[in-house]
């Protein structure tokens, strides 16, 4: 599978800690053994999926799009909860 981060997730994760990727990783490969697993949102956010876990005690959430046909894994967004779907729809 093909893994595309945008532009501000591969921001968010140079700022982690190593021990921070490390746990970021291990979500990722959860994600890809499992791409349909995310809650899929409906409305302005319809196609999104969205992959919530903790991280240093504070829940993190993961937007994500997966393309079957193309077999690929759009992250599209990574951060806590707060503005996180006001964010994102911009």
């Amino acid at each position: 599978m093909h893994i595309i981060p945008k532009l501000s997730v591969e921001k968010t994760i140079k700022k982690f800690t190593k021990q921070q990727k490390l746990e970021f990783d291990n979500i990722v490969k959860i994600i890809i053994t499992d791409p349909l697993g995310g809650v899929t949102k409906r409305g302005d956010l319809a196609g999104l999926r969205i992959y919530k876990f903790k991280l240093n005690n504070q829940l993190m959430l993961l937007a994500y799009i997966y393309n079957e046909a193309q077999n690929t894994l759009h992250l599209l967004k990574l951060g806590p909860h707060e503005n996180f779907y006001r964010d994102l729809k911009h």
